[in-house]
């Protein structure tokens, strides 16, 4: 038997926001949750007034561990439909199921949102692509990325919304998780995205900051990251009371914030055959950013080196083994055009901290 592949190519694609006057970036913000309609509308009426046109707001919300604020549920959509009424904002959710998405478009949302843990699994995304065609609605979708690094599985549910005959897609990148502790809470890997943009030029990009870090100090720099990288817009976590927020209370910034960040964004409209300084600059941060997310890992595993070493009474400094090692990387360090004492003082930094952690574990 052959199984044919019906996936199409994603090459008629619509704008989002077709009508509205939107200058690049597309900026999306609201509350993590919909609380209550107080916090929804004083949320959605500082946001209008900094101009901002698309409001986003949580009405149902997957948690890791059962017992967690999992949404005000539907319940909740009627304050997202006043903060359309009263303020002229398009509004969106999230949503994860047929039942959400009929509820979302019965409430008038303008668009909505699949979720990463959504967006992992084909069968949810399905019932969703085919809630979207029964409907006969057009709307925009957005699909974050998966939780886990896998491209073809975000193009995957990309390509089932499309099959259903949504024109208006888009995608938002979120980040990846990862275990341990990490300077950020999702793992950007902006090799994933871009690749992205290489296959799918046309397909619109946005950046989630918010979930990518975890930290509210951290927005603006992942945001502008996001923008020196040609992403199309923003959705950012923005709350009227960010440190009473029920969810996500760390990555939530006030509307005043918000516009403090947005307005403080370079957008690099101009395309130039080599890069300028400051671009440069920007890759040397993530490379920077990068290199400390790797000697953290590298610790995390010599910390386990050395809880192995106290359970079987081993040596922590092995220095044959220590000095094979540097011979190797000095060796391969010179053929990648560094030097041989520049190698050296690195792996000597490192050796020195590696056994500094396991001499602590070894004397515990």
């Amino acid at each position: 038997m052959t199984k044919e592949n019906n996936d199409k190519t994603m090459t008629d694609l619509r704008p989002l926001f077709p009508g509205l006057d939107l200058s690049r970036p597309i900026i999306i913000a609201g509350p993590c949750s919909v609380e209550s309609e107080q916090q929804v509308l004083e949320t959605a009426r500082q946001l209008a007034d900094n101009g901002v046109k698309i409001f986003r707001g949580g009405i149902w919300k997957p948690r890791t561990s059962p017992g967690g604020f999992e949404g005000i549920g539907e319940v909740g959509l009627p304050w997202l439909k006043k903060v359309k009424e009263k303020t002229g904002l398009l509004i969106s959710t999230e949503v994860a199921n047929k039942a959400h998405v009929e509820l979302a478009l019965n409430a008038g949302v303008d668009m909505v949102w699949i979720g990463a843990r959504t967006s992992a699994n084909p069968f949810a995304v399905q019932e969703i692509a085919d809630a979207l065609k029964e409907s006969g609605k057009d709307i925009a979708v957005l699909v974050k990325n998966p939780v886990n690094p896998d491209l073809e599985l975000w193009i995957g549910a990309m390509q089932r919304i499309y099959n259903a005959g949504i024109r208006r897609i888009g995608a938002i990148h979120r980040g990846f998780s990862t275990y341990g502790k990490h300077l950020y809470r999702n793992m950007p890997q902006w090799h994933i995205p871009i690749e992205l943009q290489r296959r799918y030029p046309h397909l619109p990009i946005i950046c989630d900051p918010s979930h990518i870090t975890g930290k509210r100090e951290l927005i603006a720099s992942v945001s502008q990251q996001a923008l020196d990288m040609n992403f199309d817009g923003l959705i950012i976590e923005s709350h009227c009371d960010p440190d009473s927020a029920w969810s996500d209370k760390n990555q939530q910034v006030t509307p005043d914030v918000l516009n403090v960040i947005v307005n403080n964004l370079v957008v690099r409209d101009e395309t130039t055959s080599t890069e300028n300084l400051a671009s440069l600059r920007q890759q040397i941060d993530r490379i920077n950013d990068e290199l400390l997310e790797l000697l953290a890992k590298r610790m995390r595993v010599t910390c386990e080196i050395g809880r192995y070493k106290k359970e079987h009474k081993m040596p922590v400094i092995q220095q044959s083994r220590y000095n094979d090692l540097m011979e190797r990387l000095v060796k391969n360090g010179e053929e990648l055009g560094m030097s041989a004492e520049f190698i050296r003082n690195i792996l000597s930094a490192i050796h020195e901290e590696s056994v500094r952690q396991q001499l602590e574990i070894v004397n515990k």
